[in-house]
């Protein structure tokens, strides 16, 4: 079965109420929970918290009072969301992200991180009222990144997508931009062996089309993070990935974040371009499931609804997005790495220094500036 075909049962599935399509056949059960066994010895697990990111970022374009006012900027999801395995607090990619959008939109970016570590999409809810059930103004916009522990825990994909939509549906309801960071491919993890390798690539992906059937659905954008890392991790495993092997490094969230930024940007109309066609970097016009499934193989690849239908589904816009100069801003971030962290921490970035990666001065700024070779798109 293709994965356009599959992406829709599972789609369709959650939609509907149906729960009975599992990631894996029954004979690959046994074999798959012994290597994920082996593989949670070979990665451990002691990493600690992540360090809190909270806080403004970019106020050099100005203060909480100075009108109109920050852009409000909310992260949801898992470990990876949540930044786990760094030291700093400007090495989380929400921090990467809310530096970023304040320099592309010179506006002043509040950020206010949700995410927990070990999280699966049935966390999301809880996650979503933290945002939501306060007296304050809803998010501007909503980063997701989920996906990863339901594959290895074995929640079926209906329930997950299903779990994953409302979660995009309450926040959209609510007036926020969403953007979400698809489920990465597991078969790119160097600890893991055949024939879990083969059979995480298969079930992450097929999972990941079918968020983006979900997620644009209902008027959000996704992002592929797919085997965004793989390539990297292959060359240089001691720079793109934590201690423990599985979790990334400050440079592999810069990666990953950066990979984001501009549909995040894109989403709030402040990317200095358009969400229109562009057949010179190979876009193209698609029904959403075959658009969710290219994506899916794809690492950086966004995937956007259109006003586009047919008797038989909507389609989707298959983008891939040019990284531009940012501003003078963001070559700032060429700082340190033992020098201030961010909010929460020092001065740092909330005086609008921006982040840093911590594996070497210029990391961060060098992969928000879109240096060739650093980003796969």
């Amino acid at each position: 079965m293709s994965r356009a075909r599959t992406a829709r049962r599972i789609a369709a599935g959650a939609a509907y109420g149906g729960g009975g399509l599992g990631l894996l056949g029954a004979a690959a059960v046994g074999v798959f929970l012994a290597e994920v066994q082996l593989a949670k010895r070979t990665v451990g697990t002691g990493q600690g918290n992540p360090p809190r990111a909270d806080g403004l970022y970019g106020s050099e374009f100005g203060g909480p009072e100075l009108s109109p006012g920050p852009l409000r900027l909310a992260m949801l999801g898992d470990s990876t969301a949540a930044g786990l395995g760094v030291r700093r607090a400007r090495q989380t990619p929400a921090a990467l992200m809310a530096s970023g959008l304040a320099a592309v939109a010179e506006r002043p970016v509040q950020l206010r991180n949700v995410a927990l570590s070990g999280a699966m999409s049935d966390d999301l809810d809880r996650q979503v009222s933290l945002l939501l059930d306060g007296d304050g103004p809803p998010p501007d916009v909503c980063v997701i990144m989920i996906g990863a522990n339901d594959v290895t825990r074995r929640m079926p994909p209906t329930q997950s997508v299903r779990l994953l939509t409302s979660a995009v549906r309450r926040l959209r309801l609510a007036g926020s931009e969403v953007v979400v960071g698809t489920c990465p491919d597991l078969g790119t993890i160097e600890p893991v062996y055949q024939p879990l390798r083969w059979l995480a690539r298969r079930v992450s992906r097929q999972l990941a089309a079918a968020q983006t059937i979900g997620v644009v659905a209902h008027g959000g954008r996704t992002v592929s993070m797919g085997d965004l890392l793989g390539p990297e991790f292959a060359a240089n495993p001691r720079e793109m990935f934590g201690p423990d092997s599985y979790h990334p490094s400050a440079e592999g969230y810069a990666t990953a974040a950066m990979a984001v930024l501009p549909t995040l940007c894109a989403a709030l109309g402040v990317w200095p371009e358009s969400d229109r066609l562009d057949v010179s970097r190979d876009e193209d016009l698609l029904p959403v499931a075959k658009a969710a499934s290219a994506a899916a193989g794809q690492a950086g690849t966004e995937v956007t609804g259109t006003t586009t239908t047919t008797a038989r589904a909507p389609w989707a816009l298959l983008k891939h997005r040019r990284r531009r100069q940012l501003p003078a801003a963001a070559a700032e971030a060429e700082a340190d790495p033992e020098a201030g962290p961010g909010p929460g921490e020092s001065q740092g970035e909330s005086q609008g220094q921006g982040p840093a990666s911590g594996t070497g001065a210029g990391t961060g700024a060098e992969t928000a500036c879109g240096v060739p070779g650093r980003l796969k798109t």
